[in-house]
């Protein structure tokens, strides 16, 4: 009752998607080996309350808290900030790095 064809393009079929499954794996374990290097630089670069204020912030805005993240792996690496980051100092790094917003005021006449 089975074409041998159909049966041929049924194993090609499950083999592509059994690599594309494969793929996507291999992905996610890079993405979360990426994700707990990230984490223990981290944990080496800031004190433990500058991590909560640096953790409450990527709650808030997650696309700002991956960037102030990349930015504090290359000024520690660089050597352009001391290690390890206290509250302070990160409150005054993140001055510097978001930018500033303008104050808009309406008058009523």
């Amino acid at each position: 009752m089975d074409d041998p064809e159909l049966a041929a393009l049924r194993q090609k079929r499950m083999q592509e998607l059994q690599q594309q499954a494969e793929q996507q794996q291999r992905q996610q374990e890079q993405q979360q080996q990426l994700e707990m290097q990230l984490q223990n630089a981290m944990r080496q670069i800031l004190t433990p309350e500058a991590r909560d204020r640096l953790n409450n912030i990527k709650l808030a805005n997650p696309q700002q808290g991956q960037q102030i993240e990349m930015q504090l792996v290359q000024l520690a690496q660089s050597g352009r900030i001391p290690v390890p980051v206290n509250d302070d100092m990160l409150r005054s790094i993140l001055g510097q790095i978001t930018p500033k917003k303008r104050e808009i005021t309406i008058e009523r006449r």
